[in-house]
């Protein structure tokens, strides 16, 4: 692949449930991620044509792309080859996540949860717990050696409130967001805000000290994903809100297949997580 041919120029792409994020990656550095609705796919494309015009002349440049979201991400992936006439790699596919697992051999867990697993592990090189706030809510782990031991997978905020109101008559159909008011929740729409929001953190708490338990430690707790810091931005449990931990790690692959250092890619399906 010629992205292995020297230190890249790298557009990086995170297709998910809902939204796709997009950035350019050099070296370490990836930079500050745009965001677009899955169905803004002119917006997208156009982003990705934006970097690509940003790379120099003397670096050989690369677009990679993960998705949990299949049919969005083909689509994004034959516009952005009609602009550029360039090829867009799959993480999982065409370039391994150099991620241990500890899990049950049947298992295929999604590249997002591994993804996010291997940037937060890289960052720290220590034990610690992903937090991925999104479609769904992941909880996960990984030990101090970097081998991803999985986790816990919940609904996210916006599928809370929206169960909510698809599944009763009278509670009202409410955007997630801070909690507003205080304590109690004065509105019916403010209460299940308040639910949602006070569930989620409850979950995460409670999972934190379960796998610290398991553990014999109390690992860092990194969170990502697009309601990471509505949900934790003020939670002391935090250790770090990532935002745009999916792309590094996504930068990370290429870096580990740069080395050869990278394993045979897993199996990557869709996943629950964003």
């Amino acid at each position: 692949m010629e992205f292995m041919a020297s230190d890249p120029y790298l557009i990086v792409i995170s297709v998910g449930n809902t939204r796709t994020h997009i950035a350019s990656a050099e070296g370490d550095t990836c930079g500050a991620p745009s965001c677009y609705a899955n169905d803004d796919l002119a917006g997208a494309v156009s982003r990705v044509v934006e970097l690509w015009g940003q790379k120099t002349a003397e670096k050989t440049a690369s677009i990679l792309m993960a998705d949990v979201n299949e049919p969005v991400a083909k689509r994004l992936a034959s516009a952005i080859k009609d602009q550029l006439s360039e090829e867009v790699y799959q993480i999982g596919t065409d370039i391994p996540i150099p991620m241990m697992v500890r899990l049950d051999p049947e298992t295929i867990t999604g590249t997002d949860r591994l993804l996010n697993a291997l940037a937060a592990w890289e960052s720290v090189k220590q034990a610690c717990i992903v937090v991925d706030s999104g479609t769904a809510v992941t909880v996960d782990f990984v030990d101090g050696e970097g081998t991803f031991h999985g986790g816990a997978i919940a609904p996210g905020a916006s599928m809370q409130l929206r169960a909510m109101h698809e599944f009763t008559d009278a509670l009202p159909d409410v955007e997630f967001c801070s909690p507003q008011g205080g304590a109690f929740g004065k509105s019916t729409g403010d209460a299940m805000i308040l639910g949602v929001f006070a569930g989620i953190r409850g979950l995460v708490w409670r999972l934190v000290e379960q796998y610290a338990g398991e553990y014999g430690a109390y690992p860092m707790v990194i969170a990502t994903g697009g309601d990471a810091e509505t949900i934790f931005g003020d939670d002391e449990l935090i250790d770090r809100v990532v935002p745009n931990l999916t792309l590094i790690g996504i930068a990370a692959c290429a870096r580990h297949a740069l080395a050869g250092d990278a394993p045979d890619a897993p199996d990557t399906p869709d996943s629950d997580s964003r």
